[in-house]
């Protein structure tokens, strides 16, 4: 079936829909006493990602009407990924940073075939970052920079580069020299709470103590840039439980086509599905991959349970 799918024309076209549709975000006035939320304060939805999702599924069914589409916004409980082409939509990732004007803000888009990502585009509206990848084409990120001249003024322009940004990016050490990215998520009660909870105490502590001491942990709400900070060597690692498959699966693509890895973020799982909930990403390393993977994996004190 992806046989007969156009990556490149599918990729344009969601990299189209992503500009226009941030567009629609930076343009918009999101305050935190007007938005709405789902499941409690934390879990937050605004007008703007409701009009971003229905313009997304408007401008793809134009084009390709009997693909699937599995949106935030519009998901039903219990629509499973299935192996029919399905595009998959986080309008605004990074809702509650959007409603506090924090601009670490984007519009997540994918294409699935046979429940793989093989085509992502993640776009902040606010630094104009793009990032996008095609299954075995590579991961890119295009972003404005200045072009200085002696004779004539420093014009801003595109440029387009390949992912990761360090050409040799360096051996993975251990915890211990990591920069880990982590997400607290909108619930904040229960066992998995309690043991991501456990897990960042454990991996922030102090070695005497039986910690870690990681270099430090960032929480930056919005786990589609999170896994492009990831994929451009930027992060180390991002464990992430809790999320779904509109937040991952253009991320995914974008990781793993710069050389990174995406596994469970329970122990033990190395072949995860886009749609399981659980994820840890490790960036492009000649070595350490697999060992990072496992010495996270010592951390996590118990098994995340997620309805899918």
């Amino acid at each position: 079936m992806s046989e007969t799918v156009d990556h490149q024309t599918i990729h344009d076209l969601l990299v189209e829909i992503a500009r226009k549709a941030g567009d629609m975000v930076a343009g918009a006035q999101p305050h935190v006493n007007t938005s709405g939320y789902k499941k409690n304060s934390a879990d937050l939805v605004t007008e703007t990602d409701r009009a971003v999702e229905k313009y997304v599924i408007g401008k793809l069914k134009e084009v390709y009407p009997d693909y699937d589409f599995l949106g935030e916004e519009t998901y039903v409980p219990g629509k499973k990924l299935t192996d029919r082409p399905t595009f998959i939509c986080d309008p605004i990732d990074g809702t509650t940073n959007f409603i506090h004007a924090f601009p670490n803000v984007c519009i997540s888009l994918a294409l699935c075939v046979y429940r793989t990502p093989v085509v992502g585009v993640i776009y902040n509206p606010y630094t104009t970052h793009m990032y996008t990848a095609i299954k075995n084409q590579g991961s890119f990120l295009t972003m404005p920079v200045r072009t200085d001249s002696p004779n004539t003024p420093a014009p801003i322009a595109p440029r387009k580069i390949r992912l990761p940004r360090k050409s040799y990016p360096e051996p993975l050490t251990g915890l211990q020299n990591a920069l880990v990215a982590v997400e607290w998520g909108s619930d904040r009660t229960g066992p998995n709470f309690q043991i991501k909870h456990r897990t960042f105490t454990r991996l922030v502590g102090a070695v005497e103590d039986g910690g870690k001491m990681v270099h430090s942990l960032r929480s930056m709400g919005s786990a589609a840039l999170n896994l492009c900070h990831v994929a451009s060597g930027q992060l180390d690692m991002y464990w992430e439980c809790g999320a779904w498959a509109w937040n991952v699966a253009a991320g995914w693509l974008i990781v793993s086509e710069a050389g990174g890895i995406m596994v469970d973020g329970n122990p033990g799982g190395w072949t995860p599905a886009v749609d399981c909930r659980r994820y840890l990403a490790v960036r492009a390393a000649p070595d350490g991959q697999k060992e990072l993977v496992e010495e996270f994996w010592g951390c996590v004190e118990g098994e995340m349970t997620y309805n899918v």
